[in-house]
């Protein structure tokens, strides 16, 4: 029995001949090699890495080489999957087992592209399309496709929103892992347009599943005089919108999102009003924290943001005491960074509200110059006169009464200029 010959062939395959094709710069590039086997990338120099299917590593360009594989669906989540990989698995058999057809493309040596699935078709058309029924079995799909449709601002075909629907509803979103959610999460929290991210989430029912939180938002009032949007929820997307516009960091972007948690435990009774939403929204920011393993500065500085913002927006009807009281308690003295963060999701905060984009913000750099003038106390030297003159006990007392003195003012300056301001 004659035994039948393999050719080999390599691809390049996935992001990079989508970026290829949309005219974006490529970053990572993946390959897919055809017709071989572990021992004949083993033959070749190659490094496996993949424990659950065959990855190896380039020897002289590091770059990522992968056996083509059909994959089996074994057990729920993410995880949950067999692989098979031999020289008999055809290039349009691995590109079967792919997300979505815009990423279900290959390129071969002489630079043609082989797409089985029509995702030049759905590039030109900016849709986000399923490849298969085989979609279903991951879960982390449902985040993938979001974070794309807030890259690239496609639309989501009507089947896969669909299908999208159906996993949520089968109990595919339970079975995610913290450590997933959050990676995904934190790339669309990155891209050009998160807001996409979080609406598409909530379009297929995951975000009530993954940020319960979050989702509550939606649907309760506000009053229109401060949020012409109405909608907490609303709110909420433009806000975090405006972090990705005004180009501000993973930390910044994740505290817009969470912000106003507090807005859906408002009693109905009292709403349109929010009076002490700030408050209330600490213990599920601090839920949504440890539910996902955010990052401790993520997490810090959403917390902070959700509990002092309200207090950083009205500055010009504070005393002097409430200042420096507010500066201590944000540890203003000793991160400035991480307060200068927050006061820039104030920003974002305060523009993110319908027609009111360009609303200026003057609270940011007068927060920002009275820690630079509180500051300026030498609290060494006022420390050591203390101790010199048997006063230890006063030592923090006397430093208080000196920042107040350098902040009294300014902030009486600031209020007048408010005053002025307002009358005309």
């Amino acid at each position: 029995m004659t035994q039948k010959t393999h050719t080999i062939k390599t691809y390049l395959v996935g992001g990079a001949v989508r970026d290829y094709l949309l005219g974006l710069p490529v970053k990572d590039r993946d390959w897919v090699v055809v017709g071989a086997d572990a021992q004949t990338m083993l033959a070749q120099g190659f490094q496996p890495v993949g424990k659950d299917f065959p990855v190896f590593l380039h020897p002289d360009t590091h770059e990522e080489y992968a056996l083509a594989r059909t994959e089996r669906k074994t057990a729920k989540g993410y995880a949950g999957f067999s692989f098979h990989a031999d020289k008999d698995v055809t290039l349009e058999q691995d590109l079967m087992r792919r997300d979505l057809t815009i990423n279900a493309m290959a390129r071969d040596s002489d630079n043609l592209i082989i797409d089985p699935f029509g995702g030049q078709q759905d590039l030109a058309a900016g849709i986000l399309r399923h490849v298969s029924p085989a979609f279903a079995e991951d879960p982390v799909r449902i985040l993938r496709t979001a974070r794309f449709a807030a890259r690239y601002g496609f639309e989501i075909a009507e089947e896969t929103i669909k299908l999208m629907r159906q996993m949520v509803e089968n109990g595919e979103a339970d079975a995610l892992v913290a450590e997933r959610v959050w990676q995904e999460l934190a790339k669309g929290l990155m891209e050009k347009n998160p807001r996409r991210m979080i609406e598409v989430l909530r379009e297929c029912g995951a975000l009530k599943v993954l940020l319960p939180e979050v989702d509550a938002l939606f649907g309760v009032p506000q009053r229109a005089d401060y949020h012409p949007e109405i909608d907490s929820g609303i709110h909420t997307l433009m806000t975090l919108q405006r972090t990705a516009d005004m180009g501000l960091s993973l930390p910044e972007r994740y505290a817009a999102l969470l912000h106003d948690l507090g807005k859906a435990k408002t009693p109905p009774d009292i709403l349109p009003k929010h009076h002490g939403h700030d408050l209330a929204g600490v213990e599920p920011v601090r839920k949504v924290n440890q539910r996902l393993r955010a990052p401790k500065h993520c997490a810090e500085l959403a917390e902070l943001v959700c509990r002092w913002h309200i207090m950083f927006h009205q500055v010009e009807q504070f005393k002097n005491k409430t200042i420096l009281t507010v500066l201590k308690k944000t540890d203003a003295f000793r991160r400035p960074e991480r307060f200068a963060a927050a006061l820039n999701v104030c920003i974002a905060d305060k523009q993110g509200r319908l027609n009111r984009e360009n609303t200026p913000y003057p609270q940011r750099a007068h927060w920002l110059a009275l820690l630079e003038v509180a500051n300026q106390v030498d609290s060494g030297k006022i420390a050591a006169e203390c101790r010199a003159q048997g006063k230890a006990h006063l030592i923090a007392e006397e430093i208080d009464r000196a920042r107040l003195a350098q902040i009294t003012p300014l902030q009486k300056a600031y209020q007048a200029a408010q005053d002025k301001t307002e009358r005309h």
